[in-house]
């Protein structure tokens, strides 16, 4: 990592820094033993505007010298790459390229230093111990289907996936495969009345199937239906219903984590493929046109007083109207992304960060013509919340 003069970047850094990179940026400061708990106090609750805290918070750092000022450089170009190659141009520096991480294929553990340190912060979510034990989640997968032309191949792939992940994560997996609309409604109020709720510290909700927009499909989904029939469906507006503060009482205040892997629409993110025998890149809307004839490896996928609604943070895999993309041997691609990201940094990131994380993944996403842009939606989540694997 270049030296970098502070004094010449300060004008640029305080003007350009957002207020949740400072928050990191103090974060891996105290890890590294650059600042102490008192400064970071300090630095956040002394300076209530973002102007302030980026003054107080280079300020701080250049008094610390030039070891500090580098790895305040380091983290920076890990958590805003765009300011930092900014930072190093008025500085006439070249600009060091971030390198690929190497992915991790366990979970690699945090250290008790560092949850112990979080544990009196009030910006982030409380993770005692025992509720670390008392984890729950709910993971239902649609894979066959009434109408098998509908079949996800590669599904079960991504339901291996996260039982392996969740279940790391200290979380007792409760799952379901192969639901219609009014089954998946049913396992959803059941799960909002389970015993460990009341114990837990957050759950997570994963939810993968067919899809359209506002909607989850069940597996007797048809094409058609008669005038009289409804279509077999689960809204997922549903969801934040039976997990909110009135119907779940024993979830509030505490985050709760949805993951959504299903097209919203017919549309490519930039020609729907459907799940032939010759194709290897398929698509999880029901609405298919022909198959393409290029040799992919890919489909889509488609298919008191409190309040009313908080501390939820939800991750769809696609943007509105548009399908998302799975591979038969290897499953979607928002699954083996999440795998691979939280497995290297929930350790040490927030689900928030996570979540970026994987999007970012997507940034270089292209197969063809393809493209796929996961979206963060309905976040009310008011702190941080750390996984803290292995503790």
């Amino acid at each position: 990592m270049l030296y970098m003069d502070l004094n010449k970047v300060r004008r640029e850094f305080v003007e350009r820094v957002s207020r949740e990179v400072i928050c990191q940026l103090l974060d891996d400061l105290l890890d590294d033993g650059v600042v102490n708990d008192g400064e970071k106090e300090s630095i956040l609750e002394d300076n209530r505007i973002r102007g302030d805290r980026a003054r107080a918070l280079i300020d701080t750092v250049k008094r610390k010298g030039d070891e500090a000022s580098r790895k305040f450089m380091a983290h920076l170009q890990g958590r805003d790459p765009t300011l930092y190659f900014a930072l190093c141009l008025i500085c006439g520096q070249p600009a060091e390229t971030q390198a690929e991480p190497e992915w991790s294929t366990s979970l690699i553990p945090a250290t008790v230093e560092f949850w112990r340190k979080t544990q009196n912060d009030k910006q982030v979510y409380p993770v005692p111990r025992n509720s670390m034990r008392n984890r729950v989640a709910l993971l239902i997968t649609n894979i066959e289907f009434t109408n098998e032309q509908f079949n996800r191949n590669g599904a079960e792939k991504d339901e291996e996936n996260m039982v392996k992940l969740l279940t790391s994560l200290s979380y007792e997996v409760v799952k379901h495969t192969n639901l219609t609309g009014k089954a998946i409604d049913a396992a959803m109020i059941e799960f909002s009345k389970h015993p460990k709720l009341k114990e837990t510290d957050s759950v997570l909700v994963v939810i993968m199937s067919h899809g359209k927009l506002g909607a989850v499909l069940g597996v007797d989904f048809k094409n058609e239906t008669s005038g009289d029939e409804e279509p077999d469906e689960f809204p997922i507006n549903n969801i934040y219903k039976h997990l909110g503060s009135e119907k779940c009482p024993a979830l509030l205040n505490k985050p709760k984590i949805i993951i959504i892997q299903a097209c919203r629409g017919v549309e490519r993110g930039s020609v729907l493929v459907c799940d032939d025998a010759n194709s290897a890149v398929l698509c999880d809307v029901v609405e298919q046109s022909s198959p393409s004839t290029g040799g992919e490896d890919i489909e889509d996928d488609t298919l008191k007083c409190v309040h009313k609604e908080k501390d939820f943070l939800s991750l769809l895999s696609c943007t509105p109207d548009t399908v998302s993309y799975r591979q038969r041997d290897r499953g979607s691609f928002l699954i083996q992304y999440i795998v691979e990201v939280f497995n290297t940094f929930a350790h040490k990131d927030d689900i928030e960060e996570l979540f970026r994380k994987v999007m970012q993944r997507f940034e270089d996403f292209a197969i063809q013509n393809r493209r796929q842009m996961p979206t963060k939606e309905r976040c009310t989540l008011t702190k941080r919340f750390f996984f803290f694997p292995g503790i």
